[in-house]
């Protein structure tokens, strides 16, 4: 006998799949807002990625539009999602630590903290799943 108690909004919201395709766009938002910033200011982005001293920083932009962009819509529809959430997550861990890690700067110590807790909210979309509205409707 289960003797879990689920209360009856979070139960009734968490069983036709609303609170995870909430949870999906809140975080998909950031990495498509991102991606788009990127798309219309190559140049500046190129050249950010340059300055972080990573080698082939056009290279690095292509990854970055298709991970923030592609990731991001296939997050938002819920298609392969615990493999796109674990890609993002791994992104977000990355970026932290090649553009965020002067944590002596505050700025920068909250940017690094912030991506962290995106990986954390993507690493609970790896272990549970995109929910029933969704392409992989798990």
């Amino acid at each position: 006998m289960n003797t879990t108690t689920v209360s009856p909004a979070y139960g009734a919201a968490s069983s036709n799949g609303v609170l995870p395709l909430i949870a999906r766009v809140s975080i998909a938002a950031i990495f498509l807002l991102s991606g788009v910033s990127k798309l219309t200011a190559p140049a500046g982005t190129i050249g950010y990625i340059a300055s972080a001293g990573l080698p082939l920083p056009e290279v690095g932009y292509a990854i970055a539009l298709l991970v923030e962009i592609v990731g991001g819509l296939l997050l938002v529809v819920g298609y392969r999602t615990r493999i796109v959430a674990a890609a993002l997550a791994l992104f977000t861990v990355a970026a932290a630590i090649f553009f965020h890690n002067s944590l002596g700067d505050q700025n920068q110590f909250i940017h690094f903290f912030k991506n962290l807790a995106i990986a954390g909210g993507l690493l609970q979309v790896v272990a549970f799943g995109a929910g029933r509205l969704s392409f992989d409707k798990n």
